[in-house]
């Protein structure tokens, strides 16, 4: 007889809010026993109201005693069977130009976005093999396939969690655990308004640089680009499609008898992915641009 849904237990970093959440809410209305990570006792709280299949986990993803302590706790709060599904979501987006970019927040933009992801699955792979046929979900983003100007720490982080996904799929096929990556285009999530309170912070860190180093035309150059930047994305969130897109996808590659091994979500992803990376590195330039409103 085969394992019930009730009977499953799935892990989901980042689950606080936006696609974590999203994911959650999902996983656990089709009947799976989610343990949520988060990091915020109210955190916990909210999710806990949502159902009683889910069970918060604290869990920092770059502190290696929390995902000790989240290990253990997951093996005493599982039943024999471990761990089906592993979602690797936790995440957080950091925007800067080159020539600014502080390189203590390029190491903590790849401590969350690689480095703690790799921690996590290498933490959690004893409970996902004694689940005889697990999953793994990692989150990566249509920036992990195409970069624009000021997001490199973002682009670059997302980008080698791609390869390491391709890496897990290869490596752990032997454990009969199934790798899909889930790539988003720009979802409704937390994260804009994050985004925008980030790009001002930023056009002030800029501006008080500038009155210190910068020639003027090169000043101008990056208050142009700015400007435009922060128009840019003010658009791509007004257009961003629903989470609960995402946590269908997720919900298909843990279902599937044979899920897929990239999951496109939106319009803009499938572009990125399947369109703007095979172009010529001139003719993307262009419409990464002109799709920017810049010059």
């Amino acid at each position: 007889m085969s394992e019930s849904k009730s009977s499953k237990s799935v892990l989901i970093t980042g689950a606080s809010s936006g696609i974590g959440e999203a994911c959650v809410v999902e996983l656990a209305q089709q009947g799976y026993r989610v343990f949520a990570g988060v990091r915020r006792e109210e955190d916990a709280e909210h999710l806990r109201s949502q159902s009683t299949a889910v069970t918060p986990v604290h869990l920092d993803i770059t502190q290696p005693e929390a995902i000790a302590k989240a290990v253990d706790f997951i093996s005493r709060h599982s039943n024999e069977h471990g761990l089906f599904g592993l979602v690797n979501n936790a995440g957080h987006a950091f925007a800067c130009p080159l020539e600014f970019l502080p390189l203590d927040r390029l190491r903590q933009q790849f401590e969350v976005n690689l480095i703690g992801q790799i921690a996590v699955t290498q933490a959690m792979l004893p409970l996902l093999r004694a689940g005889d046929g697990g999953r793994i979900v990692n989150m990566t983003s249509i920036s992990a396939n195409v970069s624009g100007p000021f997001v490199s720490p973002y682009s670059s982080s997302k980008h080698a969690f791609s390869a390491v996904n391709d890496s897990m799929r290869l490596e752990f096929r032997n454990f009969n655990i199934k790798v899909s990556e889930i790539v988003p285009a720009d979802i409704k999530t937390p994260i804009w308004k994050k985004s925008r309170e980030n790009a001002e912070r930023l056009k002030e860190e800029m501006a008080a640089e500038g009155e210190r180093n910068l020639p003027e035309a090169v000043k101008k150059s990056y208050e142009a680009d700015g400007a435009a930047m922060r128009k840019a994305t003010a658009k791509f969130a007004e257009k961003a499609i629903p989470a609960s897109r995402v946590s269908k996808a997720v919900l298909h590659s843990l279902q599937a008898r044979r899920p897929k091994t990239k999951y496109l979500v939106g319009g803009r992803a499938w572009a990125a992915v399947r369109l703007l990376r095979l172009l010529p590195d001139r003719l993307r330039d262009k419409i990464i641009l002109n799709n920017l409103g810049m010059k």
